[in-house]
């Protein structure tokens, strides 16, 4: 199973309870630019979320298929920034960054209310502390099922690293960097010891092919493994474990968990493109585009009236 980012929805969730969260993970790994699969052959939210953010593509859904068209036509002409009636590749592939970009930013303003409790325009890790450890602080035995201590100790960890200055509190960069660490070089050391840790259950600072398997699948009832757990098992010994030891170490982990040599961004750039370039020049028009409309945005036949009023800028 897929490990996803899961921090925005703690923190949303602390900020409503005033309660610790159980947390996983905070990285993303294999997809980036949705929290979907990327299926086409079931349905093309994966695409939806990647060409627009998922917001926005939640928005086309309420939409009905002409209006969805007519407002696809006028995003066509933004992305056409030198204005020659085609879209290329490079203007396909700076779009998406773009829409990811700017989710990527309303989800670090969202959080940022609720945690920069003075409004100086820092987030002080006694605040961060204070809004998502509060009633653990409070009465640390009420939750003695949960290891609070070492989550918050995590915590502070990882805020130091993006605390580039030392003095304990992060402004709205360190914040996002704190947020996003899979997006920031800087932070490819705390990803990695962070997802050891998650998987590593003999403590030896390694993960094994048991400890891998074991975090995506547990059986229950004897039941046999599937198929695709044999696929990850193939996947792990001939790609993940590059030694052959039989292990990953924090280098392995790290090409696993953010590969160098793969880009989803420009993954998905060429994706759009090859489904939608029914002439084969290698460049898309706008009638090329609307007429693969249901690839690039959603739509529905109705209930969408109060979906029209919502933005000015169509």
């Amino acid at each position: 199973m897929i490990r996803s980012l899961l921090m925005c929805y703690v923190l949303c969730m602390v900020f409503a309870m005033c309660k610790p969260m159980k947390k996983k993970s905070h990285i993303i790994t294999e997809e980036p630019l949705s929290d979907v699969q990327h299926d086409d052959q079931k349905n093309f939210n994966y695409d939806h979320d990647a060409f627009l953010g998922h917001e926005e593509a939640q928005n086309f859904n309420q939409l009905s298929p002409e209006e969805s068209r007519r407002r696809l036509g006028i995003i066509v002409d933004r992305i056409d920034e030198n204005k020659d009636g085609f879209v290329t590749e490079v203007e396909l592939r700076a779009w998406i960054k773009q829409a990811q970009l700017k989710h990527m930013h309303e989800g670090v303003d969202h959080q940022w209310k609720g945690l920069d409790k003075n409004k100086d325009g820092l987030i002080t890790w006694e605040e961060y502390k204070t809004v998502t450890y509060g009633s653990y602080l409070d009465d640390p035995e009420a939750d003695a099922m949960y290891n609070y201590s070492h989550m918050m100790a995590r915590d502070e960890r990882r805020f130091k690293v993006a605390d580039t200055n030392g003095d304990m509190s992060l402004n709205r960069e360190e914040f996002t960097t704190y947020l996003h660490p899979e997006e920031y070089a800087r932070m490819r050391e705390i990803v990695a010891q962070e997802t050891i840790e998650d998987m590593d259950k003999d403590g030896d600072g390694l993960i094994s092919i048991d400890e891998y398997i074991g975090d995506m699948w547990k059986p229950e009832n004897k039941e046999a493994e599937p198929e695709w757990v044999a696929t990850e098992r193939q996947q792990f010994a001939e790609f993940r474990d590059k030694n052959k030891d039989g292990k990953m170490d924090r280098e392995e982990t790290l090409d696993w968990i953010i590969p160098s040599d793969y880009d989803h961004t420009d993954a998905e750039a060429k994706h759009l493109l090859h489904e939608s370039d029914t002439s084969k020049d290698g460049k898309l028009t706008k009638e090329e585009i609307l007429e693969k409309y249901e690839l690039f945005v959603g739509s529905q036949a109705t209930n969408y009236g109060e979906a029209l009023m919502k933005h000015d800028e169509f």
